[in-house]
């Protein structure tokens, strides 16, 4: 097996590249290679000192890199629209969108500026928002890409039709693998809609394993008891490193043989760790039916309507 690397990143000159989340962990990595290979990177962060220090971090690697700190919260309707406005009154053209940016296993119910929970409101309809609304710049892109990390969190996940916001009996990991679901759903469904009419645009999903980024500190670390300690101690161990865990992602928004509709991920043990390649989600993420649905409500929520 060809372990795929940093290494076999085509040259990306030319390119323009939004990368949500790109001030830590994942999406920090991505947005450095990716700006090594050429790439200009929009660094899309929650505010712009987290965006404009990625920015002085990467130049320290990269001091040829094409780089543009935003602030982007995806936890804010408002935030994305007022990005997503900025950037098409330029009348650009977007080449690759990572949707990276994402919160994890919160301890407690939080909400985003507009009411929902704060990870399906961050990792799924901030990112399904943020994606609709550019959909005009990406289109005229000639071989576009838009890139949505997922987890193997996914696994025994299920949507909550009923209450989607976790208003009753709130679990952090439950709530979480809705989202990592809800973003397979969308990867998918968003393909089987691009297909006929826009094949020129790939939509991509991918997750990076097991890999020790802040998402653990910030999310079920803030616990304070066994649980708490031990989580980030244990992904410490069998974790692997974050940038490790950029791989999936940069495979997917870079490599010839990536192909839209699939799923990329390591391939070592149970997808925890390691290389690049394609991998099968569980069965539920391929439910069309559900996907559609969870695409209704969320255009219904965010009042964001794909015009394809």
């Amino acid at each position: 097996m060809h372990r795929w690397t940093t290494a076999d990143i085509p040259p990306q000159p030319g390119k323009l590249a939004l990368v949500t989340g790109a001030n830590s962990g994942v999406g920090f990595h991505a947005a450095l290679e990716l700006a090594r290979a050429g790439a200009q990177v929009i660094l899309g962060c929650r505010n712009f000192d987290k965006a404009a220090a990625a920015r002085q971090r990467i130049l320290a690697q990269v001091p040829a890199a094409q780089l543009e700190p935003a602030a982007l919260d995806l936890a804010s309707l408002a935030s994305i629209r007022a990005f997503a406005q900025a950037f098409l009154a330029q009348q650009r053209i977007l080449d690759l969108l990572v949707n990276n940016a994402g919160v994890m296993a919160l301890p407690t119910r939080q909400l985003t500026a507009d009411g929902f929970e704060l990870q399906i409101g961050t990792n799924h309809l901030g990112h399904f928002a943020l994606t609709g609304l550019l959909l005009p710049a990406i289109l005229t892109a000639p071989a576009a890409r838009i890139v949505t990390v997922s987890s193997i969190a996914h696994r025994g996940g299920s949507i909550r039709f009923d209450d989607l916001n976790w208003t009753h009996d709130y679990q952090p990991w439950p709530a979480y693998r809705q989202t990592k679901l809800a973003n397979l759903y969308f990867a998918f469904e968003l393909d089987r809609r691009l297909r006929a009419t826009h094949p020129n645009v790939a939509s991509i999903a991918v997750h990076p394993g097991v890999a020790n980024t802040n998402l653990f500190a910030s999310g079920p670390g803030q616990k304070k008891n066994l649980e708490g300690l031990l989580v980030p101690f244990f992904i410490s161990i069998i974790g692997q490193s974050e940038q490790q865990g950029a791989l999936p992602t940069l495979y997917g928004a870079t490599s010839p043989e990536a192909r839209s509709g699939h799923f990329y991920g390591p391939h070592g043990f149970r997808e925890m760790r390691g290389y690049p390649v394609e991998v099968r989600a569980e069965a539920q993420a391929y439910d069309e039916v559900a996907a559609a649905r969870l695409w209704n409500l969320s255009e219904e929520l965010t009042g964001v309507r794909y015009q394809f």
